[in-house]
C-alpha cells in the first residue's frame, strides 16, 4: 500500500445531479484567484477530474467540486467545478451543492433561519442565501451569472435530424436553446437516450458551423450545452413553469434542469418580452425535480446585449460522507496526473 492516497468527500445532489465535494486531501494550488487555480488544474493537474469522474470511482454524469480557500477577502470559501466537458466557470446546481456541503461540514457555521455568505467561484464572487429550518438546509439561493442572448432563432441543417431552429444564450457557458416539441419530444424520462442522441447531433453541427465569443471573456471554447425547452405554463401573475432538459456535450443529459440552463431560459424570455423583473420560472426535469429562477433586472452590456441579472433557488441533499482510497498500484487507477497535488500525502 506504499502508493496509497486518500481524499475526503461529501457526495450531494441537487435536482438529481450528483456533485462530489472534495473537502480534504488536496494540497494548496498555485494562483492568486480561484480562476487561476482552476486554470492550473485544467492545464497541469487534470488527473483529479479524470480520477473522480471515471472508473472505478465515478461516472461522467457526476460533477466534482473542489473546496479551496478563498483568495478574495470578501469571500468565506472558494470552489472549482469539474465536469465531463471540462471546467465550467460557473454552475447553479454545483453552487447549491457546494454551499450546502460547506454548511453541513461546518466549514461555514450553520445558523438557524436565513443566513448570507459569499463564495469565490472561477467566475467571481457569488452571493449565497441559505434557509435553515430545524438544523436542515432547506433551500439555497445563489446569484446566477449575468445572462444574455447572443443569437435568436437561427436555423441549421442537422444530419439525421433536419432543419433545426435554435437560439444561443450565455449564462456561464454558451447554450443552444431548442423547442422540444418542434423536435418531436414531450420531455418524458423514457426519451432520455433519444434526447442525448439528438442533442449530440445538433451541438456537433453548430460547433462545426460557428463559434461564440463572450463580450468580455472572449473565446470560452466550443459550444458545450443544449437546453430542450417545453411549453411555458403560467401558474400565477409572476410565476411560470416549463418542462426542460439540459444536455452536456459529449453525451450527458443532466438529471436536473441545471441552474445555468434556467438562467438561459430567463434571458430568452426577457429577450422575447414574456417576463418582467420579479417574475419567476420553475424548470422541471425529466425526473420531476426543479429549480426556480428569478428575473431580477436587465441592463445593457457590451454595447449590444440586454443582460439579465437573476437568481437560482434549489435544495441539495447529502448522499454520503466518505474517505476514498486511491491506490496508485491499482492497474485501474492512473495517478500520473494527480500525485503532484497530493505531494504532502504521497508516500513514495
Amino acid at each position: 500500500m506504499s502508493h496509497e492516497l486518500t481524499l475526503q468527500l461529501l457526495d450531494t445532489h441537487a435536482g438529481g445531479d450528483v456533485s462530489r465535494i472534495v473537502i480534504g486531501g488536496i494540497d494548496s494550488l498555485p494562483g492568486d484567484t480561484v480562476r487561476q487555480q482552476m486554470e492550473y488544474l485544467e492545464n497541469d493537474a487534470d488527473g483529479l477530474r479524470k480520477l473522480l469522474l471515471g472508473e472505478p470511482y465515478g461516472i461522467p454524469e457526476m460533477s466534482v467540486d473542489l473546496i479551496v480557500p478563498a483568495c478574495d477577502p470578501r469571500a468565506q470559501m472558494g470552489y472549482i467545478i469539474m465536469e465531463v466537458m471540462g471546467y465550467p466557470i460557473y454552475s447553479g446546481s454545483n453552487t447549491i451543492c457546494t454551499a450546502t456541503a460547506l454548511l453541513e461540514t461546518g466549514l461555514i457555521p450553520k445558523r438557524e433561519g436565513i443566513q448570507h455568505f459569499t463564495l469565490e467561484s472561477p467566475a467571481g464572487l457569488v452571493q449565497i442565501e441559505a434557509r435553515v429550518e430545524n438544523g436542515v438546509v432547506e433551500a439555497i439561493t445563489c446569484g446566477g451569472l449575468p445572462s444574455y442572448i447572443d443569437t435568436h432563432r437561427a436555423t441549421i441543417h442537422v444530419p439525421e435530424v433536419g432543419d433545426v431552429t435554435y437560439s444561443i444564450a450565455y449564462s456561464g457557458g454558451f447554450y443552444a436553446l431548442v423547442d422540444a416539441a418542434e423536435l418531436g419530444f414531450s420531455l418524458k424520462r423514457e426519451e432520455e437516450r433519444a434526447l442525448a442522441e439528438c442533442a449530440h447531433r445538433i451541438v456537433e453541427a453548430i460547433q462545426a458551423h460557428s463559434g461564440f465569443s463572450h463580450y468580455t471573456l472572449g473565446d470560452v471554447g466550443p459550444l458545450p450545452f443544449l437546453h430542450f425547452m417545453g411549453p411555458v405554463e403560467q401558474i400565477a401573475d409572476d410565476f411560470y413553469r416549463s418542462r426542460s432538459a439540459t444536455y452536456v456535450h459529449p453525451g450527458v443529459i443532466c438529471r436536473s434542469t441545471t441552474g445555468t440552463g434556467t438562467s438561459a431560459r430567463l434571458a430568452l424570455m426577457h429577450y422575447e418580452g414574456t417576463i418582467k423583473p420579479g417574475d419567476r420560472l420553475e424548470t422541471v426535469s425529466l425526473r420531476e425535480t426543479g429549480f426556480i429562477g428569478q428575473f431580477v433586472e436587465a441592463r445593457e452590456a457590451g454595447g449590444k446585449h440586454q443582460v439579465v441579472e437573476n437568481t437560482i433557488t434549489g435544495k441539495s441533499y447529502v448522499l454520503a460522507r466518505s474517505e476514498i482510497v486511491v491506490n496508485c498500484d491499482d492497474p485501474m487507477v492512473d495517478c500520473s496526473g494527480v500525485h503532484h497535488i497530493l505531494s504532502s500525502r504521497y508516500q513514495s
